[in-house]
């Protein structure tokens, strides 16, 4: 390397310096714009913080029913049971699984859920609220009530407080859901009180399901038990009139014949049997002619079963005011000890950093255009 290189290496590594060295020098220079600036937007960030509208959040933790908390629910939905299982003839009972669902604790959770998550119900509920009804009022006034302008503004008002509940789900390592649920508003006790009120709220909406879909099966059972037994006692009543006329005929023959008391070497088989003699045939008769239509059971034993079940759902009513639960809680709501935001330190402290890095950008930019 030539002494000429060296040299010029050293004097750019000392042009390095007195750059820097002005630098620092034109900053503290302007320290007082620094400061200033600084100030300002310490002064603007902490107006901002005192200003802005608070959030407080409360949370709750849920996640699908214990047996236990749905016991006199369970209990009912056993006891209609019978209408759904199948008795065959030979004595036999086929058990049903239709009404298990009704019994899945992930499903009566889910239902749950799907109500929390409701537009619909969490519209029915914003709207009985004094705060909401208040800026809806305000924005009545603004917009006078009328316009698309109106319904746009209604429209993000009501997205706005649809916000205020959330639901996000937990993956649990034994497969079952679980939900950390949130109610937003402007204080700890407007906010505990908002998501309590609507828990309860949509609870009993999920009640009201799990008990109409529990009666809307039972009301199918019901009109299908009704066709099968108009079925069989039509049936039956078609069964009775051929027995009845085939003894008539059988009697008449066995009249004719001569046959008056059981014979053991007459058939059955034939279509007009006169093997019991015209005795029987005529006690036969009589008893067939006196059968009823409360007795026809006698000929289409069926009918019985579907009788029984028919006069236990007679008995059994879906109980509307049953007590239980679609959900357990793992935290219960409390009210929350601190506000969501605004966070005001750390407004405050980023207030004071971006006065300090605008200050010293304002000072730098005059530095450069003087030099120039």
């Amino acid at each position: 390397m030539t002494k000429d290189q060296l040299s010029s290496e050293n004097f750019d590594h000392r042009d390095d310096e007195i750059d820097l060295k002005e630098l620092i020098v034109a900053l503290w220079q302007g320290k007082f714009t620094i400061i200033a600036v600084t100030v300002l937007c310490t002064a603007i960030a902490i107006a901002y913080a005192l200003l802005a509208k608070e959030k407080w959040t409360t949370e709750a933790v849920v996640t699908a029913p214990q047996v236990s908390d749905f016991s006199a629910y369970q209990k009912m939905v056993n006891d209609f049971q019978p209408l759904f299982d199948v008795y065959q003839e030979d004595g036999t009972i086929l058990i049903s699984e239709k009404l298990d669902d009704f019994l899945l604790p992930e499903n009566l959770f889910q239902i749950l859920m799907q109500q929390y998550q409701s537009r619909a119900n969490k519209k029915a509920y914003v709207s009985s609220s004094s705060d909401f009804q208040a800026e809806l009022n305000a924005l009545q006034k603004d917009t006078k009530g009328e316009g698309e302008s109106y319904k746009y503004a209604e429209a993000k008002l009501y997205g706005e407080w649809y916000q205020k509940l959330t639901a996000n789900v937990i993956n649990s390592k034994s497969g079952i859901e679980s939900y950390t649920l949130q109610g937003v508003q402007d204080n700890a006790e407007k906010s505990f009180g908002f998501l309590s009120g609507y828990m309860k709220f949509i609870e009993m909406k999920a009640q009201n399901i799990a008990l109409a879909n529990l009666k809307s099966a039972v009301e199918g059972k019901h009109s299908e038990l009704g066709q099968q037994k108009a079925l069989l006692v039509d049936q039956a009543k078609s069964r009775l009139k051929n027995e009845r006329e085939l003894a008539k005929y059988a009697l008449q023959i066995a009249k004719a014949a001569g046959v008056s008391q059981p014979q053991q070497n007459l058939g059955n088989k034939e279509l007009f049997a006169i093997n019991i003699g015209a005795n029987a045939l005529e006690a036969k008769v009589k008893v067939l002619d006196s059968l009823s239509l409360n007795q026809l059971s006698i000929i289409e034993p069926r009918l019985q079963t579907i009788d029984s079940k028919l006069n236990l759902l007679d008995i059994l009513k879906v109980d509307s005011a049953v007590s239980f639960q679609t959900f357990r809680y793992i935290e219960s709501p409390e009210k929350p000890l601190g506000r969501t935001s605004p966070k005001r330190p750390l407004i405050a402290i980023l207030g004071v950093l971006l006065g300090g890095m605008l200050g010293c950008l304002i000072v730098l930019v005059r530095f450069a255009f003087r030099e120039k």
